[in-house]
Parts: C-alpha cells; structure tokens; sequence
C-alpha cells in the first residue's frame, strides 16, 4: 500500500471550548486540537481526541459531536470542572476577535502515564492549547514521535517550545518576509519544519529545504472561527500522505476556505445558551 493509498492516524492532544458568537450569543463546540481531530477526520485520516471537558451538558456534547465526526474519545476525560469558554466578537465581514477566554477543565489536563504508549501508537500527534510547560512535547519527541504545536494559541513562553517540533504552526498578519522571518527564529530554537497562515494574505511554508509561498482563497467568509484549524488538518493530511510543502499548502488553503463558509470550526448546529 503506498503512502497516500495509507489512512493515516493522527492524536489531537489539549484544547477544547464553547465557542460563543457575538453579537447574537450562538454557541458552537470548538478548540484548536478538537477542530484539527474532526477536521482531519473528514478529509478520510483516522482521528483521536486527548483532552478533558467539564460535567456539564456542553463536556456531554462535545464527545457527542466528537463521536458523530467520527473522532475516537477513549480517552476523553470528564472533569468536575465546567468545560472552557471563549467569548468571540465577529465582524460583518466575517472576522473574529477573541474577547474572554476561561480554560476551564482543560487546564492542568495532561494524558495519564497509561495513555502514553497510545499516543505513541499514532502517526503523528498534533498539540493545541496546552499548559503543561512542554513536557508531553519533548517526551513525545524523545521517543521519536512526529509533533507539531499550533503555538499561536498558546499565551505563556513556556508552553511555547518548539524544539523537536516536526512542525511548529503559527499565525500572524504580515507578509512571506515577515513569516519567512518569524520561521528562521523558529527553525534556530529546534523546529525541524515552520508552517505560518497570515489570513488573507495566504500562508507561507518552511519545511526542509523548501519554502513556499500560499495564495489564500478568495472568499467573503461567514465566520473565520477555526479556519486556522481546519488549514492545520488538511496541511497534516496531504503532509503525511507524502505531498510535497506546496501541494498540502494549497490543500490546506482550500479546506480553511470552506471553514470560513459556516459559523464555528465545524459543521454543527448551534448549541443551547
């Protein structure tokens, strides 16, 4: 069977939230490592979810939806916490701001010493919010394990890191220079491969010896909530099934594009307030 013939497996470890729209307070499931297992879970990769969610109704819909996705949640913990909350202002040109953030159940979540050899097990694991100083990251790594970190969503230097990374995913407003710059800080505190999406302005790709600059797609979006998300997914996806920088760079600019087109990171209906 070759590479692309292959459904890769990959773990999304850390974050999850009630995403909350305003004006109109529509709420929709959603989390950087959440969106990136159900997005790449819809392009044909097998996906698994690692993370916590509150005893509440929304910990109970989020594995629902999780489950509906298609998305493995053996090892969705339910904690006496509520589930995370992100308070998100959209534009009428679609764009969003985060305005509040409580971490709520996901914070100071870690995969137990039991689930490491599952983790292990995949392809590649992808970490999302995570606030456990890099440990998971490095032990992954030593044991020679393909990671990537979205590092943009996480606000604390020290869960940052980036060494070991087989790619380090960032997000900023500015152009190829500007990421190309931002990938070789990057690359010089131990990331072996630089993704950077710069929103409308495309996305640029730094992976071994080749770099590529991404045209994003022209859309007038609904909503960009996890568009940044589902581009990590698709990139991941056609990555590992063995498609050179460029080509899973474009990939991923069509997926983001459809994400913009529908309110949250993924297909569902709203949530009850």
């Amino acid at each position: 069977m070759s590479n692309i013939d292959r459904r890769h497996t990959l773990a999304a470890v850390g974050d999850n939230c009630v995403d909350i729209l305003r004006p109109g307070g529509r709420r929709f499931i959603g989390g950087n490592a959440v969106n990136v297992a159900v997005q790449f879970s819809a392009l044909g990769g097998s996906s698994a979810y690692f993370g916590a969610v509150g005893a509440d109704e929304y910990g109970a819909l989020t594995k629902r939806l999780l489950d509906r996705n298609g998305v493995d949640t053996s090892h969705l913990v339910r904690r006496p916490l509520p589930t995370a909350r992100t308070e998100i202002h959209v534009s009428e040109t679609g764009e969003r701001r985060i305005v509040f953030e409580d971490f709520g159940a996901c914070a100071g979540y870690a995969p137990g010493e039991d689930e490491i050899p599952a983790l292990l097990a995949f392809d590649h694991v992808h970490i999302g919010w995570f606030d456990d100083g890099g440990a998971l990251r490095r032990r992954l790594v030593e044991a020679g394990r393909s990671v990537s970190q979205d590092i943009t969503v996480n606000a604390s230097a020290e869960n940052r890191g980036v060494e070991g990374l087989a790619i380090a995913f960032a997000a900023i407003e500015g152009s190829h220079e500007a990421a190309a710059r931002l990938a070789r800080s990057l690359l010089t505190a131990g990331a072996r491969g630089v993704v950077v999406t710069r929103g409308a302005r495309g996305s640029s790709v730094f992976l071994g010896s080749a770099e590529a600059e991404i045209p994003a797609r022209p859309i007038v979006p609904v909503d960009t909530t996890g568009a940044g998300d589902s581009y990590i997914a698709a990139f991941l996806h056609g990555w590992l099934s063995g498609a050179p920088p460029h080509v899973a760079g474009a990939k991923a600019a069509a997926h983001a594009a459809l994400a913009c087109a529908h309110e949250g990171g993924f297909p569902q209906d709203p949530a009850a307030g």
